[in-house]
């Protein structure tokens, strides 16, 4: 992958954020590839560069249903010459490969899948090297779930620009932590870190030390509508507005809840007056098909696209 990928900043033209006095931009992390984009396309950057060093054939990662680790893997293997394997989490799943679009995508793209129970994904992801047992042996580069490593922090830490130092605070959605990480690592000590959290975790604070020594970061978990995937029509109208404003398509399970969140902050003045905003869009817009179809079987608003 291009070691100069860079995205822009868009400056969010709301009368709320400005009547709070704040200056809200957000950085399009989602336009620098198709379908690895955003934290995906940073995360995997350098497990390719080591991939390639250790002359691996294969790539070898975790997820579940609707993962965007699983399509950004399968697309990244694709287009740098690897194959890849995606141990997934369901065994239900293995007869509905052709009417999922994320499985179907990963499919098309040479994905081969391993499906297991959810017990022995469990066990499989608490030791990955397990997994090397369920495929073809040898020549296989082990990705852990959701691409999260000490390499996935370091290509995360390169997505700021030069411009970014305008910032007082860098805003982010958290799932594993890996993401969070990495911003935290790349901003500049005098810039805050608040990362919205996609489900409550009470170790979630111990999974961005594992990876990070600084403290220049909080979590805020009063946005996640009930935990990982889960919406409410509240969330999807909020996003659904968003886009009408903005032009920027948002996902459900990350950045929809931190864009969510992070306007209910500034609403209630959680942001000092004359504060600049960067809030990192990590793609995942992906996932937005598969989640359209629960909502619709459910008779729910869907998201508009």
């Amino acid at each position: 992958m291009p070691l100069t990928e860079t995205s822009r900043n868009q400056l969010i033209r709301l009368p709320m954020v400005k009547s709070a006095g704040v200056e809200l931009w957000v950085k399009r992390e989602d336009e620098l590839h198709p379908l690895i984009s955003g934290n995906k396309f940073r995360k995997l950057k350098y497990n390719i560069e080591e991939a390639r060093q250790q002359r691996a054939h294969t790539l070898l990662t975790f997820g579940g249903a609707f993962s965007n680790h699983i399509l950004a893997t399968a697309a990244a293997a694709a287009e740098y010459g690897f194959k890849s394997i995606g141990i997934i989490r369901g065994e239900e799943l293995a007869s509905s490969v052709g009417t999922n679009p994320t499985l179907s995508r990963a499919a098309k793209l040479g994905m081969k899948f391993v499906f297991v129970s959810r017990d022995r994904y469990r066990e499989l992801t608490a030791d990955p090297e397990k997994a090397r047992s369920l495929s073809e042996k040898g020549g296989q580069y082990l990705i852990p779930e959701g691409g999260s490593n000490s390499l996935a922090v370091k290509g995360v830490s390169e997505l700021f620009i030069d411009e970014d130092i305008r910032a007082d605070y860098i805003c982010s959605p958290v799932g594993t932590g890996a993401t969070l990480a990495g911003i935290v690592e790349g901003a500049h000590p005098t810039q805050r870190v608040r990362g919205y959290a996609s489900l409550s975790h009470e170790r979630l604070n111990d999974e961005v030390k594992r990876f990070t020594t600084k403290d220049s970061f909080e979590i805020i978990d009063d946005y996640t509508f009930g935990g990982y995937a889960k919406t409410t029509p509240e969330l999807i109208s909020r996003m659904n507005w968003f886009y009408k404003q903005t032009r920027i398509l948002l996902d459900p399970v990350y950045t929809g809840k931190m864009i969510f969140g992070l306007l209910e902050d500034i609403k209630r003045g959680a942001f000092e007056k004359g504060s600049v905003i960067l809030a990192i869009h990590t793609g995942g817009l992906q996932g937005i098909e598969g989640m359209n179809d629960r909502l619709e079987r459910k008779g729910q608003l869907k998201i508009t696209i």
